[in-house]
C-alpha cells in the first residue's frame, strides 16, 4: 500500500527533512489585521517577531482549510496513494484535528488517518518524521498509527515565556485565571498534557523569579523524568527568536546528559502568536529515529 504523510507548518520541519521523508506540509494561516499570512511562506520567524514588536495590531491564528487539504489529497490520489497519515497540532490548541476527522469520514478516494499529537512544534515533528520513515519502509497505516500512539506516550514538553499575556489573550492557557495574578517579574514554566489521559492543553505548572532559575528547574525536571527510561531519548530545544539562548541550552544539556540526542528548532510565527518573543521550549521523548 502506498502511504503518504501530511502535517501542518507548526512542526517547523526544515525543507530538507520534509523532502527526505516525503512529508507534505499544510501552512497554517496567521490573521494580522486585514492580512492572511501563510506560516513560513509569507512570513518567516525573524520577520514575524520584528513586526510583533512594532505593530499596534496583534495577530491571531486560524487553521489550514479543509479545501486546501482536499486539493492536496486529490493530488495524492492522482499519484497513486491509497492512504494518508496526518499527525497534526494538538486539538487542545486548534480545531483542525476535529475538522480533519470529519473530512476523513466523508473522503472515499483514499483512507485518511488523522492523529492528534496533543502537542505542537518539535513534538508534532517527531510524529511526522516517524510516520514518514515508516511509510518509506513500506509499513501499513495500522503499524504507523500504533507507533505514533506509542511515541506520544513518551513525549513531554516544558517551556517558559517572558509573560503570559499572549497566551491569555489568545485563550491558549487552561489555568490562566488561577495563575496570572502576581506574575510581575516572574518566569512562568508551562507544560502540556500530552499522553492519552490529556487533552493537549497548555497549563502553567511552576514559576521562578529569574530565567536562569527557570532553566535549572526545567533541566532538573528533565533529569528526573528520564533517569529510569529504558529507551533512547531525543530532545529538541526551540526558541522564539532567541538563538543564542537556545545554543546555550543545547551546549549545557548535552554536557549534563551525554546519552541524549539534542537538536534545535524554532518557535515560528503561528506558535509565536501565542507565546510571544523570547520564549524557550524543551520537548523530549523516545527517539523516533531509533524506533
Amino acid at each position: 500500500m502506498k502511504v503518504a504523510v501530511i502535517t501542518d507548518s507548526a512542526t517547523y520541519l526544515t525543507p530538507e527533512q520534509a523532502a527526505e521523508y516525503h512529508i507534505h506540509v499544510l501552512p497554517i494561516p496567521i490573521l494580522w489585521g486585514d492580512e492572511t499570512l501563510r506560516d513560513m511562506i509569507d512570513i518567516n520567524q525573524v520577520q514575524f517577531y520584528e513586526r510583533l514588536r512594532t505593530d499596534s495590531v496583534l495577530p491571531t491564528t486560524s487553521q489550514p482549510s479543509i479545501g486546501e487539504t482536499e486539493e492536496l489529497v486529490t493530488q495524492l490520489v492522482a499519484e497513486g496513494y491509497e492512504a494518508v497519515i496526518m499527525p497534526v497540532i494538538s486539538s487542545g490548541l486548534s480545531s483542525f484535528y476535529e475538522n480533519l476527522t470529519a473530512y476523513a469520514q466523508r473522503e472515499t478516494r483514499l483512507k485518511i488517518y488523522p492523529f492528534d499529537t496533543h502537542i505542537t512544534c518539535a513534538g508534532t515533528a517527531y510524529a511526522a518524521l516517524l510516520a514518514g520513515k515508516m511509510a518509506l519502509a513500506g509499513k501499513t497505516p495500522e503499524e504507523i498509527m500504533a507507533a505514533l500512539y506509542e511515541l506520544r506516550e513518551t513525549t513531554h514538553v516544558l517551556f517558559m515565556v517572558d509573560d503570559l499575556e499572549h497566551l491569555r489573550r489568545t485563550g491558549r492557557l487552561s489555568n490562566a485565571s488561577s495563575f496570572v495574578a502576581g506574575l510581575l517579574k516572574i518566569k512562568p514554566i508551562l507544560g502540556m498534557d500530552v499522553d492519552h489521559n490529556g487533552k493537549g492543553e497548555i497549563s502553567a505548572i511552576a514559576k521562578e523569579r529569574q530565567a536562569k532559575r527557570a532553566y535549572e528547574w526545567i533541566a532538573s525536571h528533565f533529569g528526573e523524568a528520564i533517569k529510569d527510561v529504558d529507551y533512547p531519548v531525543r530532545a529538541t530545544i526551540f526558541d522564539a527568536n532567541a538563538p543564542e539562548a537556545k545554543q546555550a541550552w543545547i551546549d549545557d544539556l548535552s554536557k549534563r546528559f551525554p546519552n541524549v540526542t539534542f537538536e534545535g528548532s524554532i518557535i515560528g510565527p503561528v506558535v509565536g502568536v501565542h507565546t510571544g518573543e523570547n520564549a524557550m521550549a524543551f520537548i523530549w521523548g523516545r527517539d523516533w529515529d531509533k524506533m
